[in-house]
């Protein structure tokens, strides 16, 4: 089954200035990779989809927020770009995403 969810979506890239001393491993200790999804109200290895942005892409949760977002309403959820231009150019934005696993 498909849970369908609102949340507010940022983005973010491996630079020091946005994660920490450790840029390219995420919290579950993974290298950073295409379709790499922060978000703290889901588990690591939750799959995702952001059709009105990304179609059928699959995203998984395998990166964690700052800890000031764990209670946000709405949630929210992080998006890895490999570049620092990409990831500012995505912005903020609300929408639907889809979970499932």
């Amino acid at each position: 089954p498909t849970i369908k969810l609102s949340v507010v979506a940022t983005a973010y890239s491996s630079h020091v200035e946005q994660t920490d001393d450790t840029p390219h491993i995420t919290a579950s200790n993974k290298k950073v990779f295409d379709g790499l999804l922060a978000a703290n109200f889901l588990k690591f290895g939750t799959k995702i989809k952001i059709p009105s942005l990304f179609g059928d892409k699959i995203f998984t949760v395998e990166d964690r927020m700052n800890r000031r977002y764990n209670n946000a309403n709405p949630p929210r959820i992080d998006v890895w770009f490999e570049s620092l231009a990409s990831a500012k150019k995505f912005g903020v934005k609300t929408l639907e995403i889809e979970i499932f696993n």
